[in-house]
């Protein structure tokens, strides 16, 4: 990695396997393509239009107060922010309400469909999990709203509570390293390894880190993969060894096009299937689709890749849900 003396304004801790003292990476990995790259992908052509809005066949849900007993149930709000039901907590992953995932409220991917539950019917909020400081996952305005309503603690990886702390400075906050563990109100979380990156801007790529994590729970282990690389299925071969198995995995499949600007950050269909086979999940829940257009495919190009790949894969389609705004999903026990 890059030898440098340039200060980490997140973070500071020991060097480790994947952190050499200012910048997080992916060992084994990709690193992010640089200006140059981008400029060429942004003008190179090739980028679908998007309607304006897209509804989704499902109403906006509104949830029961909680889920007990060994139930578990996903909501889908849209793109990477889902309501998990379990053990008797409500569990907000990435959430995002905002109109845009981007620095500005008048620029930047806009929402093409209405969120899935609107923000006041929300369930009281136990936990949010932010898997990593994009736009798209980590929304200051939506983190505000949640704090003020609900009071939730906040788990993310190291770093990314620096940058949610200076925004809502009384916002309870844990910080967790890939391989470590924490327990909260019955059930235990795992930070575990993702390719990917992170910047809020130009100045602080790959400054925080960025992880998957995995909920031990009375209805199985959930396994929440917020944005990925699939990264030679590596990460997920070693968490079916560490865990051995996963009742849900909630995996992204959008967001792929350009594939030689994407690979690094974001698993296409393909290998959103081949992932879940060797995570051995019983149940995935498909997300990081047909909300915000960050790349070129079109809105309805990773559904139709997605059963494409399912066929080739002999994944039955109940067993792979690309959930949509609004759509309920009661999961069979594994």
């Amino acid at each position: 990695m890059r030898k440098t003396k340039r200060r980490n304004p997140y973070y500071a801790g020991p060097v480790s396997d994947h952190f050499d003292g200012t910048y997080f990476f992916n060992p084994g990995g990709i690193e992010p393509l640089g200006f140059r790259e981008l400029l060429r992908w942004q003008f190179g052509g090739g980028r679908e239009r998007w309607p304006r809005s897209v509804p989704s066949p499902f109403a906006a849900a509104k949830p029961d107060p909680s889920v007990d007993g060994e139930g578990l149930r996903v909501t889908m709000v849209g793109h990477a922010t889902l309501l998990v039901q379990v053990a008797g907590l409500n569990i907000l992953t990435d959430p995002v309400w905002s109109e845009r995932v981007s620095p500005f409220t008048f620029a930047g991917p806009r929402r093409v469909v209405e969120p899935g539950i609107a923000f006041d019917d929300l369930p009281p909020i136990d936990l949010v999990l932010v898997s990593h400081n994009h736009y798209d996952h980590l929304d200051i305005a939506t983190l505000k709203r949640l704090h003020a309503r609900h009071r939730p603690l906040v788990v993310t990886p190291l770093g990314n509570d620096t940058i949610i702390r200076r925004a809502v400075p009384d916002l309870q906050t844990t910080s967790m390293d890939w391989g470590e563990r924490i327990s909260h109100a019955g059930i235990s979380i795992d930070a575990e390894p993702a390719h990917h990156w992170s910047a809020r801007g130009g100045a602080d790529r790959r400054m925080a880190l960025w992880a998957a994590f995995v909920l031990s729970t009375p209805a199985g282990k959930i396994y929440h993969v917020g944005d990925t690389g699939f990264h030679r299925g590596i990460n997920y071969k070693a968490a079916q060894r560490k865990h051995g198995g996963f009742g849900l995995a909630i995996l992204p499949f959008g967001a792929y096009e350009p594939r030689w600007f994407m690979k690094g950050q974001h698993q296409n269909p393909e290998e959103a299937v081949i992932g879940m086979k060797l995570a051995n999940a019983a149940y995935v829940a498909g997300h990081h689709f047909a909300t915000f257009q960050l790349t070129n495919e079109a809105v309805d190009a990773p559904t139709k890749a997605l059963r494409e790949a399912m066929r080739e894969h002999d994944i039955p389609s109940h067993r792979f849900r690309p959930l949509r705004a609004g759509e309920v999903f009661d999961v069979p026990p594994a």
